[in-house]
């Protein structure tokens, strides 16, 4: 079959139609061609026979044989029946052969000429292939019996051969037609059909097709995120490499996920909105077996209509992972930035004094910076021994001292490390949005104040973080936590505080708010927190 390669699929498939239907129509044309022609050959002889029959009842000749008077009533009534049946001759013939009546009435009076007459002279009904004087023929011979039933005569019809093949030569001619023509209505349907599969493969040729096929495999299977696809009943058709590693991950070890509903493995899924709503559900968390995974779900639509859905998920504990560090990048960096201009301020100053040869000032002023350097950045390393959290928050100073507004910290206790390094992802990703929210709140006012208090007793964390701000309304702190909910205008708002809100219930605390008009707004969360032991330090 190499060779057909070098052909379209177009091409194959016309050949292929063409080729099943000429075969089909050959031996069909055979097969009924003979066995139509045996058929009417069997036709011609049983009208013979049915014929002859029907003569050798007739009182006309059986009169005729009987009696001379009346046998010239034989020939007009064998010329009638004859004519009436459209057959060659009709002959009636006495005991020695004789003939009786003849279509050429001057062979009346002469022996039946073929040979093939005298078992009917003996009794016998049959028929037979000779030739006479009116040439070949299938002939029907019937003996005719008197009332006492001894045999006076016999009777023979016969058929022209000619006939016979012309009317089987006819048939199969018919055959024939009705073979091209299906032959015909065969080219124009592998046509069509050859049109319809080409459109249907976008125009793609089977070479075309494996490769896309085993590029997709390839693309699918090196994709590190989990990818499924499921059909309408939301039974998995498709999973890649990274998701049956999870499933394994998850415990799911020889389960084959492939026709399996996908409840039965990510039960928390909303995939009737994504298969019945069309809606596209992104960064969700989903629970796989005790696994924490993050997930995102689009519908396939075909002609605007539904025909399954494509989930990707990954853990979240590595994105969280790449969050803390990108969180711990983007801190160090804008902590630098904010120092850095808190610092050019700061030489500017002392430009301005050297110039003015006030050097007395100088001295002083250098003092000033050293001494609340080191105050500010020991009283908060010095309380907070997690060393990330510290420097977030010394970041946090520094943003907030460029943005003009007063952020003091202040700890009734030692913070320890966190038995679990994720949980400072967590504190993180609160403290920041709160502290960020607070910072904006309080740009409108004349005293901007924000203040974080920290304190750690009996294994749970409190962070109290309060403003001077112009407060939250009340309509807006029942649905504040929920995601894009925001009193602020601009692209990607309302996703502080959801984000807050879903760290705090991953580490199964709580948050209490309370927020006045124009008086400020107060942050109190507790924490479970389960500080790491000394033997760890």
């Amino acid at each position: 079959m190499a060779f057909l390669s070098r052909f379209k699929l177009s091409t194959i498939i016309i050949l292929f139609v063409l080729l099943v239907v000429l075969v089909s129509l050959v031996i069909t044309n055979l097969l009924v061609a003979d066995t139509s022609g045996d058929r009417i050959e069997q036709q011609l002889e049983d009208k013979a026979v049915s014929i002859s029959r029907t003569a050798a009842e007739s009182q006309v000749i059986h009169q005729g044989l009987e009696r001379e008077a009346a046998e010239a009533n034989i020939q007009d009534y064998a010329l009638a029946v004859q004519q009436a049946a459209d057959v060659s001759f009709v002959v009636v013939m006495d005991m020695d052969g004789i003939r009786k009546s003849h279509p050429n009435p001057d062979n009346i009076g002469k022996a039946f000429a073929g040979g093939d007459e005298l078992r009917v002279l003996a009794g016998e009904e049959y028929t037979s292939r000779a030739e006479g004087t009116l040439g070949q023929s299938v002939r029907a011979f019937t003996p005719v019996f008197n009332e006492d039933d001894n045999q006076i005569g016999a009777v023979s019809v016969g058929i022209s051969l000619e006939e016979v093949e012309a009317a089987v030569g006819q048939n199969r001619q018919t055959i024939w037609i009705g073979s091209l023509t299906g032959l015909l209505f065969g080219i124009i349907g592998a046509l069509y059909l050859a049109r319809y599969i080409k459109k249907s493969l976008f125009g793609l040729e089977p070479p075309e097709i494996a490769r896309i096929h085993e590029e997709r495999n390839q693309m699918l299977h090196s994709v590190y995120e989990g990818v499924i696809a499921i059909d309408q009943n939301s039974r998995i058709m498709l999973a890649n490499r990274s998701a049956r590693e999870l499933f394994e991950k998850a415990g799911f070890t020889g389960r084959e996920p492939i026709g399996k509903e996908i409840h039965d493995f990510l039960p928390g899924l909303k995939t009737h909105r994504v298969l019945l709503e069309k809606h596209t559900v992104l960064d969700e968390e989903q629970e796989l077996n005790g696994l924490s995974i993050l997930s995102n779900q689009v519908p396939l639509l075909v002609n605007d209509q539904v025909i399954g859905a494509m989930v990707t998920f990954r853990d979240k504990t590595e994105i969280d992972l790449l969050a803390e560090q990108l969180t711990g990048v983007e801190m160090y960096a804008e902590t630098l930035r904010a120092q850095s201009h808190e610092f050019m301020n700061q030489l500017h100053v002392l430009l301005g004094l050297i110039k003015m040869e006030q050097y007395e000032q100088v001295s002083q002023f250098i003092a000033k910076l050293v001494d609340h350097q080191a105050v500010e950045v020991g009283n908060v390393t010095r309380s907070i021994k997690d060393p990330v959290l510290a420097g977030f928050i010394l970041g946090k100073i520094s943003f907030a001292r460029e943005a003009q507004v007063n952020l003091s910290i202040s700890c009734e206790t030692d913070i320890p490390k966190p038995d679990d390094p994720a949980v400072t992802h967590e504190l993180i990703t609160i403290i920041g949005n709160v502290v960020d929210n607070a910072i904006d709140n309080v740009q409108a006012t004349e005293h901007k104040q924000v203040h974080a208090a920290f304190s750690y007793i009996d294994e749970l964390l409190t962070i109290t973080i309060s403003d001077t701000g112009t407060g939250i309304d009340e309509e807006l702190q029942e649905t504040m936590f929920e995601k894009g909910v925001s009193s602020k205008e601009g692209y990607h708002r309302g996703f502080g505080l959801h984000l807050v809100k879903n760290s705090v219930d991953q580490l199964e605390g709580s948050i209490e708010v309370a927020s006045e008009k124009n008086e400020g707004t107060t942050f109190e969360l507790v924490l479970p927190y389960e500080a790491r032991g000394e033997t760890d330090d």
